[in-house]
């Protein structure tokens, strides 16, 4: 860029010498002029338009610094912690029914902590974290169990409730036959994965979501609906995809639309064991 603004200045000055001595204009000046006018005219139209306009090098405010963690999965250094291997109640809270059929929220007691990770046993809730969210960068890893048992999906069910009302469904989904919009990495009855990239049943498997929350008109409807893009195990598997409605089945998901602001993430307990860790968010 450097270069073709002081070729400008250059052809600038040498056409306003021109001009001012175009009665006494000797060939070698004229020739010298014609190549570069030939040079102007060889540039781009953008590049010729950058000679036209205003550009600046902005400087400040300096681009904020944050530390990366020391690899991919690993936290940077702005990410809240939701689990590291200990904790669980700090940041989570388990939901169930009680028994007037009413949600209610408890300490996460049921969770088993083991490993650095953390596994639903029989009866537990689902988890849902104590902090509500809107739009943000999530990494999850989850492992469904080694020992395979049943088919469909009745393997290693389970699922992210983004704000408690959008899912992306975790499934055994290796060598599993099942619904194209019910398998791992799929918005849950809205958008099957692009590629189904499961590892083998009790590996350890990942999610990466980038969520844009959604806005909201005055009646409730969609001014901006709610997108989301999933990496799983690594590999784009939604790419910014637009979030028809809360997840429901069955159900048309735009019938099911309220305004709403920041909400929590949960860990949905489907029956099925599925063990969690390294779970950190970004807030955008």
């Amino acid at each position: 860029m450097k270069y073709l603004s002081l070729l400008f200045i250059i052809l600038l000055s040498f056409s306003v010498s021109f001009a001012q001595n175009t009665q006494r204009s000797v060939p070698g000046q004229q020739a010298a002029l014609k190549r570069m006018q030939n040079l102007y005219d060889s540039l781009s139209p953008m590049q010729k338009n950058m000679f036209l306009t205003e550009i600046k090098h902005i400087m400040d405010p300096e681009v904020t610094i944050v530390k990366p963690g020391r690899t991919d999965d690993d936290p940077p250094s702005d990410a809240i912690i939701l689990f590291n291997g200990n904790d669980l109640n700090k940041e989570w809270q388990e939901s169930g029914f009680g028994p007037d059929r009413k949600m209610t929220l408890k300490p996460a007691v049921t969770w088993i902590v083991k490993d650095g990770a953390i596994e639903s046993s029989q009866g537990s809730g689902s988890l849902t974290t104590k902090r509500s969210f809107e739009d943000f960068q999530l990494h999850i890893e989850w492992k469904t169990p080694s020992v395979i048992t049943g088919e469909g999906q009745g393997r290693g069910n389970s699922g992210i409730l983004i704000q408690s009302i959008y899912e992306v469904q975790i499934l055994d989904s290796y060598n599993n036959r099942t619904y194209r919009n019910g398998q791992a990495g799929a918005v849950y009855m809205q958008y099957a994965p692009l590629v189904n990239v499961s590892r083998k049943p009790g590996e350890w498997q990942s999610f990466d979501i980038i969520y844009t929350a959604p806005r909201f008109k005055n009646d409730s409807t969609f001014f901006t609906p709610p997108r989301v893009t999933v990496f799983h195990n690594g590999v784009l598997v939604q790419n910014n995809v637009e979030i028809q409605g809360p997840t429901v089945s069955p159900g048309i998901p735009q019938y099911m639309i309220n305004a709403h602001g920041p909400g929590p993430i949960s860990l949905q307990q489907h029956g099925n064991p599925v063990a969690f860790k390294n779970i950190w968010i970004r807030e955008l």
